[in-house]
């Protein structure tokens, strides 16, 4: 009898010991909703880039993640195209075609150098639907009014997580270096992304406060030439100090050890 017991013993045990841990194991296992974001927030910002474990100069990694002279002329030729071509002929299709022209011609070159399909069709897309409301109002100017949709859109994005402490600065560099959203425990994190983030909503309302006299006056050419110049040069010049402040937050000792943990 009592042979039988000890030996039965074990077999009645191991079934429920399984059962009591393999849930909480897979728990355990099973990456969160923010595990997610914060994975997909890292790699994205990785093929733009943006790698906090190098130490490269913030010239080099601002370059990068424009996408160097390619990225650039991608950026001002379909616009350049459009303001030379309808200040010189007044000729709104011939501007436009030769707009969405140039980007398509990016776009193949994309195709072909085995860039991602939606990176490569983004800028086409964008130049079409940008040209789609002159077409229909027959308003050069109106080439111009997806852009003031992106710039409301963005700085109303960035304004409002500011203010409601979830600065999107924090949010996104906080992924990328994998502390999550530990920073929000931290007075001089905070107060850094806070500005930072302040600062990218006042990059997107300044386009705006610049540029919306322009488009009421009907002065094309220089509302394209403005929006150039307010296009790259600034993006690049705020870019560069955000990742400048930002890295300073996180000793290269410090993104090691969070990197390692993720």
């Amino acid at each position: 009898m009592n042979t039988s017991d000890a030996s039965a013993a074990p077999d009645s045990q191991d079934p429920n010991d399984a059962d009591s841990q393999d849930p909480n194991d897979a728990e355990e296992q099973e990456p969160s909703a923010s595990d997610l974001v914060g994975a997909a927030i890292g790699s994205a910002a990785r093929r733009a880039g943006l790698d906090p474990e190098k130490d490269a100069p913030a010239g080099q990694i601002v370059w990068q993640v424009i996408g160097g002279w390619r990225g650039v002329a991608e950026s001002v030729l379909p616009v350049l195209a459009f303001i030379i071509t309808f200040t010189a002929t007044q000729n709104l299709l011939l501007a436009l075609a030769l707009s969405v022209g140039a980007a398509a011609v990016f776009t193949l070159i994309r195709l072909l150098t085995k860039s991602p399909p939606v990176a490569a069709l983004s800028g086409l897309v964008a130049a079409v639907v940008a040209a789609g409301l002159p077409l229909f109002t027959g308003r050069a100017e109106d080439q111009f009014v997806i852009g003031f949709i992106t710039n409301i859109a963005y700085g109303s994005a960035f304004l409002i997580s500011a203010f409601v402490r979830w600065p999107l600065i924090g949010v996104l560099v906080g992924f990328l270096v994998g502390e999550g959203l530990e920073w929000r425990s931290d007075r001089r994190k905070r107060r850094t992304f806070f500005w930072l983030t302040v600062a990218w909503a006042v990059l997107f309302f300044a386009r705006l406060t610049v540029q919306l006299p322009f488009y009421f006056a009907g002065d094309v050419a220089t509302l394209g030439t403005v929006k150039i110049i307010m296009g790259i040069p600034f993006f690049a010049t705020l870019l560069a100090g955000t990742w400048i402040l930002s890295r300073r937050l996180y000793p290269r000792e410090s993104r090691l050890d969070q990197a390692s943990a993720s």
